[in-house]
């Protein structure tokens, strides 16, 4: 079992910056992709960046250029980096983490940028 807890949400003026982070704890030697996902009332949840044990990532086109995210494999942690924020950005963020068999999730944390 894998636990994901997030944390660095908040209320952030257009243009801002912000930046989660999010912990995994249990039996992390098993993960190889880690992610982000947001859901915004009304829509499906839709991945916006994800990175491999590797360091390779992807990037929903939505946020390439605003957004960034890292690993730190001794912290087993991983970020996002969210800069340029807009108000179609606001949605709750979901951290995620793959093993070879499963799929985690952390418990979320709301992104709300103003206009």
């Amino acid at each position: 079992q894998v636990q994901l807890v997030e944390s660095g949400g908040g209320l952030v003026q257009a243009g801002g910056s912000l930046r989660l982070s999010c912990a995994a704890s249990g039996s992390i030697f098993t993960i190889n992709t880690m992610g982000w996902y947001r859901q915004a009332p009304g829509k499906q949840r839709e991945l916006v960046a994800s990175i491999t044990s590797g360091g390779s990532t992807n990037y929903a086109d939505s946020v390439k250029g605003r957004f960034a995210i890292s690993r730190d494999n001794a912290k087993n942690t991983v970020y996002l980096q969210m800069n340029s924020l807009k108000p179609e950005d606001t949605a709750g963020y979901y951290c995620n983490a793959e093993d070879h068999s499963n799929n985690y999730w952390g418990q979320g944390t709301q992104v709300t940028v103003s206009s």
